[in-house]
């Protein structure tokens, strides 16, 4: 029975020991030196952080298939590239148009992990940025620096990103 309660106890305020672990240590790297101080404050850090972090969302990240992965991220860095450039003709440009705007882009990946994926891929995307998710994980706004055509936006973010990572976290 006791070791029963002891286990509940660990559990509930150590939920992870190589996360805490690891806090503590970065603790260290991150100030470049150890002193009793320091180590305190990263012994702290070290049993504050992995409670709050069991209770983020607790769906584990399922991988798939890691073959498109290559491929996504060579038009992913194509992608920041070009509209880097555009979005800089945009601003700088002669004609300066830009006509912002937002939209609602319905989601068919369901998997968490992969929805994040996606809002970052967004975001690191110049002309882009993911502004909220709705709270059935069904649509993602995001606002768009020049919008012309929403279908056309909503079609290239699905075929570009959204259905290579749906394969990638099914």
């Amino acid at each position: 029975m006791a070791t029963s309660a002891f286990l509940h106890w660990r559990k509930r305020w150590l939920p992870s020991p190589p996360l805490a672990v690891m806090v503590f240590c970065f603790w260290l790297l991150l100030n470049d030196t150890v002193t009793v101080g320091h180590a305190a404050m990263g012994l702290v850090l070290a049993l504050l952080i992995p409670p709050f972090a069991a209770r983020l969302d607790r769906e584990f990240a399922r991988i798939g298939s890691l073959r498109k992965v290559p491929k996504m991220l060579a038009i992913l860095l194509l992608d920041i590239v070009y509209s880097n450039v555009t979005v800089a003709m945009q601003v700088l440009g002669p004609e300066r148009r830009i006509t912002p705007g937002f939209i609602w882009l319905p989601l068919d990946i369901r998997n968490i992990h992969g929805i994040a994926a996606l809002t970052s891929i967004i975001t690191l995307t110049p002309g882009t940025v993911s502004s909220a998710l709705s709270d059935d994980r069904r649509y993602l706004l995001v606002h768009v620096l020049h919008l012309e055509d929403a279908d056309a936006v909503i079609r290239q973010i699905k075929n570009r990103y959204e259905k290579p990572l749906m394969e990638i976290f099914p």
